[in-house]
């Protein structure tokens, strides 16, 4: 029972083996248009020179008197096998393995006295099956059959004098344009290679640039609000400190809140820098949870608002048409514009009282942020010393990525109204 198992072992392996060396190693090359025109015109002169060669050593020698002329028909059978030869060369990169097969049978055909009349047509159609020939152990024998034909007592054809020169000069001359040819591909890919990296090097200081300026919008849009709160809630705390201790109380917890939201949002913007963010000692949790919060949308607008009420101002925040969930970009885009107008609010127009309006259409989302005026301060439509207007264009370049609008500018008497447009797929 072993001995049949091993023996079918050794079946099974020489059968993989059999069929490991007798796999094609891939398709036959596609010969180009240049090539199908080389290989016509190779068979060719191939053709007419085995011609020409049967032409001029004719057999069968017949005398007649004053000077020997061939006999009749004596030419009919070296033509034909040098046309069998020579004539199947136009397709040795389709069907190399075939083409050797013809011609070694035209080798075989070949008269003895004449090895010249096959031999170049051998050559070529060896070479051509070593090169092309997907087949291995098929070409492998053949070249062998090819080797034992052409090893013969006879004698190999010689080069006629005549001919030398060509052949000194066309191995030159075929040698120095392939060394042209390849200086001029490697000048070439030398040239694609040096503007691939001027591309690549231009990308990359975009995408940096980039990178910076919305690194820039982020860390504006977080320490600007947050502490322009925390600085009136202080300054409110310090007002009423002696007389009203309660209140201060308050406001100086509303100071702290908005400390901890300031370092949580500004934890989450660090992390656009690094991949890596170390553990943090102060953290009331584990190293990286602050930076695992999700960037805010418009379900915290009531906090966002609520925060900015306990510095003293009214907020009124109105939402209309059918609220639904959207790409959390646009919601940060929104969030940010309603955050930065309540800032300047804060900012620059002291006692004012403000109103957010969130409409929801069909089409677009509207996000307004009004405001009464109040005590002028620092004007927002030029910008200041502290911050040269980066909010405003900082909201503008956000909501040109979804294309969407920011129009601000003056409202009422001495109010200010910023409102942005941002365009939605119908739902």
């Amino acid at each position: 029972m072993a001995d049949r198992l091993l023996e079918r072992v050794k079946r099974d392996r020489l059968g993989e083996w059999f069929r490991l060396l007798t796999r094609p190693t891939g398709p036959p090359p596609r010969p180009t248009r240049r090539g199908r025109i080389f290989d016509a015109a190779m068979a060719l002169a191939i053709g007419v020179g085995s011609v020409y060669y049967v032409l001029d050593n004719m057999t069968g020698i017949v005398d007649r008197g004053d000077r020997p002329v061939p006999a009749p028909g004596a030419w009919i059978g070296p033509v034909t096998v040098a046309i069998i030869a020579s004539a199947p060369l136009t397709l040795r990169r389709r069907y190399p393995l075939a083409v050797l097969w013809i011609v070694l049978a035209a080798v075989m055909m070949t008269p003895h006295d004449a090895p010249r009349l096959t031999f170049y047509a051998c050559v070529v159609a060896a070479y051509s099956a070593a090169a092309y020939s997907p087949h291995r152990i098929p070409t492998l024998a053949s070249l062998g059959v090819a080797v034992l034909l052409v090893s013969t007592d006879s004698a190999l054809p010689t080069v006629p004098d005549q001919y030398a020169p060509y052949l000194i000069l066309l191995p030159i001359v075929v040698a120095a344009n392939g060394l042209r040819t390849w200086k001029l591909r490697t000048d070439e890919g030398r040239r694609r290679l040096s503007a691939m990296e001027r591309e690549r090097a231009e990308a990359l200081r975009r995408a940096v640039e980039q990178e910076r300026a919305r690194i820039a919008r982020e860390l504006h849009d977080v320490v600007t609000h947050n502490v322009s709160v925390m600085v009136i809630q202080a300054g409110a705390a310090r007002k009423v400190m002696d007389a009203h201790p309660d209140q201060a109380r308050e406001a100086l917890l509303a100071v702290e809140a908005g400390g901890r939201a300031a370092m949580t949002e500004l934890r989450h913007v660090m992390g656009l820098l690094t991949t890596d963010t170390p553990a943090d000692a102060d953290s009331p949790g584990p190293a990286g949870m602050v930076d695992l919060a999700p960037q805010p949308g418009l379900g915290r607008l009531e906090t966002l608002v609520a925060r900015v009420r306990e510095t003293g101002m009214p907020v009124r925040l109105t939402v209309t048409g059918q609220r639904r969930p959207l790409p959390s970009g646009i919601e940060l885009a929104a969030y940010r514009v309603v955050q930065e107008a309540l800032t300047n609010t804060v900012k620059h127009a002291a006692g004012a009282s403000a109103a957010v309006t969130v409409d929801y259409a069909a089409t677009h989302l509207r996000v307004e942020v009004t405001d009464t005026g109040g005590t002028p301060g620092t004007s927002r439509t030029t910008g200041s010393a502290t911050g040269a207007g980066r909010g405003l264009i900082g909201l503008r370049e956000r909501l040109a990525v979804y294309g969407g609008t920011l129009r601000t500018g003056p409202h009422r008497a001495d109010g200010y109204r910023v409102t942005a447009l941002i365009p939605l797929e119908a739902s």
